[in-house]
């Protein structure tokens, strides 16, 4: 999958860029009201959590209290992130149907985690997804292995959702250069830290529930007017956005972007690889099934999930064409070239367009939505990460499991400010990817390093140790090097480094490879090993992964 999807560097209008930055500014005190608005409201839930919360269970769990409705739609708060409503929007005005490969990727994902993943991983953990790990292997290069990989994906996908708030609030402060992009990366990251350290999981998950419904609300609201637009003809909505791309039926067809060539059909493989696979291996997904209290919760809340982002993603689809049909490919480019101001863009036209007061309300409203989206995302991410570091990492590698509860949860709290402090450094040079093709990335990392171990350890009895390690270091690694040596880094305008070339790998997600290799290294890493996996406590694992009996 290319990075190059929505950051191609066309011709662009300078005038235009400079004429929407102008409508932006008009009404700038009303969004910046509605932003104020949410975030104390979510730091006052945040607050009122934080004094919920007594002990390890409430912080990384929420204390197991939430009902399978409120935690699918908490989990569908987490999963619909900037890369749902900015980039997908974005990639859909520009590319079309390749663009909308995204939203089924991302929705075919969840038939992987409620079948293979959801209860087993209820059932046989506790915290996070080192606790299945751990269960049957040595504690502790287990959970190394898997905190470091939970670390590097999350801060994959911070980094998502951190350039998809700088590409928004430029736009709706009118402000065409990176400095206005920069604080808000910063501020965007100390928010999340706050909510984290002061929350825990009780208050992200209102914060996502919350996040979550406005979202639903907002997005079906855009649907509805772009569709009344038309009369409600789907048909005449893709013919317009056929017209207006300039790419007539090209546009609504296979291949604008992923069949030029041999690399782009290989990429765009790649692509589907990562995004159906790897959201069963996203850290912040699987701590969600553990805030239920029993596994028949975690699958009803898994079916409410399916639900809300099914027909979320299909509000995408007119959200994208609708903003290439009535916004235009070239007026998007002109504000953000990699298309990630595609919705906010739509909702100004639809409210009445630039300078009308209708465009202004409706502009700040999704605006504010999407702003949303981003906090509680990055809150979820950074709680997964932190919670790693304390509790495999800190308490169960350093401590040796010589750690009282209070002193974890305090170290949870300061590595949610180390890795906020990196995501936000990191975030500063990535600002001119796509924020869908950074989240494929962090799938694909997902889907190499942590969805074969939980798959082996679940469901292998042979499997052991140095299987366990060799499939997540070898899939973390694969999947990230690959990525430093592919154009994502380096060679071209839209790379993280310009100005240098030192690629050599010609697909820019690397699923494809690393995903297999994953696989492969633990397989081989098991049958290497002169170590015997012990029947019985896979026996255990079993029944406790299947029936709950014994689970926390």
């Amino acid at each position: 999958m290319s990075t190059h999807l929505v950051t191609g560097q066309l011709p662009v209008s300078r005038l235009a860029g400079s004429q929407l930055a102008t409508a932006a500014t008009e009404h700038r005190g009303l969004t910046m009201t509605l932003f104020g608005l949410f975030i104390l409201a979510t730091l006052g839930i945040t607050v009122w959590a934080g004094r919920q919360t007594k002990d390890a269970s409430d912080f990384y769990a929420g204390g197991r209290g939430f009902t399978g409705f409120q935690n699918g739609l908490a989990i569908s708060g987490d999963y619909m992130s900037a890369a749902s409503f900015l980039g997908i929007a974005g990639a859909i005005a520009l590319f079309g149907y390749d663009g909308f490969l995204y939203s089924i990727g991302f929705l075919v994902a969840w038939l992987v985690a409620l079948l293979l993943v959801a209860e087993p991983l209820r059932n046989s953990g506790r915290y996070t997804m080192a606790d299945v790990l751990a269960f049957r292997m040595r504690q502790r290069p287990v959970r190394t292995a898997a905190g470091i990989s939970t670390i590097v994906v999350s801060i994959f996908y911070l980094l998502a959702q951190m350039v998809g708030a700088g590409s928004l609030v430029a736009l709706l402060l009118g402000v065409e250069g990176g400095a206005a992009k920069r604080w808000t990366i910063v501020a965007v990251g100390a928010l999340m830290v706050v909510y984290v350290a002061i929350g825990g999981m009780k208050g992200t998950t209102w914060v996502q529930i919350v996040k979550a419904v406005l979202l639903i609300a907002g997005t079906a609201l855009m649907t509805v007017l772009v569709l009344a637009k038309y009369h409600f003809n789907v048909s005449a909505l893709l013919g317009a956005a056929a017209d207006a791309s300039g790419k007539g039926a090209h546009f609504l067809e296979p291949g604008l972007k992923y069949g030029v060539t041999g690399t782009t059909k290989l990429d765009f493989l790649s692509l589907g690889l990562a995004l159906v696979l790897g959201t069963a291996g996203l850290p912040h997904i699987l701590v969600r099934f553990y805030t239920v209290p029993t596994a028949r919760a975690a699958r009803k809340s898994v079916l409410w999930a399916i639900g809300i982002i099914g027909g979320f993603y299909l509000m995408t689809l007119a959200l994208g064409f609708g903003a290439a049909a009535l916004v235009g490919p070239k007026v998007i480019k002109a504000s953000n070239a990699a298309g990630n101001t595609a919705a906010p863009l739509l909702a100004e036209k639809l409210g009445g367009g630039a300078g009308s007061t209708g465009g202004a309300i409706l502009l700040a409203v999704i605006s504010a939505v999407a702003f949303a989206t981003i906090l509680a995302v990055v809150a979820g991410l950074t709680l997964a990460s932190s919670a790693s570091f304390a509790h495999d990492l800190y308490a169960n590698v350093i401590r040796r499991g010589k750690v009282s509860e209070k002193e974890e949860v305090r170290s949870a709290k300061l590595a949610a400010v180390a890795i906020g402090a990196v995501a936000i450094v990191l975030s500063i040079f990535a600002e001119k990817l796509n924020t869908a093709a950074l989240v494929a990335l962090a799938f694909a990392v997902a889907a190499s390093a942590n969805l074969p171990t939980l798959l082996y350890s679940l469901f292998w009895k042979r499997f052991n140790t140095r299987g366990a390690v060799c499939s997540v270091y070898g899939g973390l690694l694969s999947s990230v090097l690959l990525v430093v040596f592919s154009t994502v880094v380096s060679g071209k305008p839209t790379s993280l480094l310009p100005h240098a070339d030192f690629h050599w790998f010609p697909l820019e997600n690397p699923g494809l490879v690393s995903i297999p290799l994953g696989f492969l290294l633990g397989w081989i890493g098991t049958l290497l090993s002169k170590e015997e996996a012990d029947p019985a406590k896979y026996a255990e694992l079993e029944v406790r992964s299947l029936t709950g009996l014994g689970a926390h």
